[in-house]
């Protein structure tokens, strides 16, 4: 059986930086890749990325921008945004030894083809074990060795529990399961959530009205979980409902921060991702596939579509029927 000693990490962002220094934190011989030859260097010569501040990097972290000399960890980690996952997989894939283990580290859902994170990996690189890494963290935290706990899902039981073992520490706990669509689910769907949390708070609609669109919103997430085969003990879990608490309440998540600005009538910071941008028209075309009901969604999709306002959103969801509660 192959030993997972060495991860590689695709892509020098905040989080993949995080990351890299989590597994090296593990024990693991780390290398970590990024796209632009400039950064790679600067990263690998200053020991720190602009991205991540006041973070240094371990020494036994090399920064490579050979891509084929970064497709030879024992674990794969993919740390790209969602709608270009295809696109690094891709080009990662010729370089793959057979049966490495590809983590995706992103949270969304394909445009265009509604797949997941795991199906594009299985889709683009067919003989690699897919994977995907998902649950309440920030990058800072993580970086710094704040206590964290996540989820990482695996098709296969026997490779989830090796993966955790491989990454896990004291201070960045791992749990592991099956239930690959689950964890997808709850990552995709709480960055949606998070922009309504954000549009609420911006709007000063008080507390009250924050928790109700919380709890709601994990009821929408719920339904549409059961309807594609999650199971519920993942959905209330740390990948989904301790996911949703954390960005619907949190500054430091991208989305909440989005849904601020938008409820503020401010344009929203330029050069920060907001997953959930991306996700909401996609969650909501693939929910209506399966006949969910996903109001909160839909109304998110809707204003960041720019086909209602926030004032007629809201209306809207408060003037919807009663109902028993499900």
């Amino acid at each position: 059986m192959r030993t997972l000693q060495s991860v590689s990490v695709i892509g020098a962002g905040a989080f993949g930086t995080a990351l890299a220094t989590v597994a090296a934190r593990a024990g693991r011989d780390v290398m970590l890749y990024a796209r632009d030859a400039r950064s790679a260097a600067s990263i690998a010569t200053t020991r720190a990325n602009p991205k991540l501040p006041g973070v240094r990097l371990a020494a036994e972290i090399v920064v490579t921008h050979d891509l084929q000399e970064a497709a030879n960890g024992d674990i794969v980690l993919i740390v790209t945004p969602a709608q270009h996952l295809r696109e690094a997989v891709h080009a990662l894939a010729p370089h793959l030894a057979p049966a490495t283990p590809l983590v995706a580290c992103a949270k969304g859902i394909e445009r265009g083809t509604h797949k997941f994170m795991t199906e594009v990996i299985a889709e683009t690189a067919p003989t690699s074990r897919p994977a995907i890494l998902s649950g309440p963290s920030f990058a800072d935290d993580v970086a710094r060795g704040l206590p964290t706990a996540v989820t990482l899902a695996a098709a296969e039981e026997a490779l989830a529990g090796r993966l955790v073992q491989a990454m896990g520490s004291p201070t960045f706990r791992l749990y592991h399961t099956t239930d690959v669509r689950g964890v997808e689910i709850g990552g995709a769907a709480k960055n949606v959530l998070a922009i309504a949390a954000g549009i609420v708070v911006g709007r000063k609609l008080g507390a009250s009205a924050q928790a109700a669109l919380t709890t709601r919103g994990f009821a929408e997430l719920a339904r549409f979980g059961r309807a594609l085969g999650a199971r519920g003990e993942t959905l209330v879990g740390l990948s989904g409902l301790g996911d949703l608490i954390l960005t619907c309440s949190s500054p430091q998540s991208r989305n909440f921060a989005l849904g601020v600005a938008l409820g503020r009538g401010q344009q929203p910071a330029s050069g920060k991702l907001a997953e959930g941008e991306f996700t909401a028209p996609v969650l909501v075309e693939l929910a209506d596939l399966q006949n969910v009901d996903m109001p909160v969604s839909k109304a998110v999709a809707a204003i960041l579509g720019g086909a209602i306002t926030i004032e007629a959103a809201i209306d809207g969801l408060l003037s919807r029927p009663f109902k028993a509660e499900e």
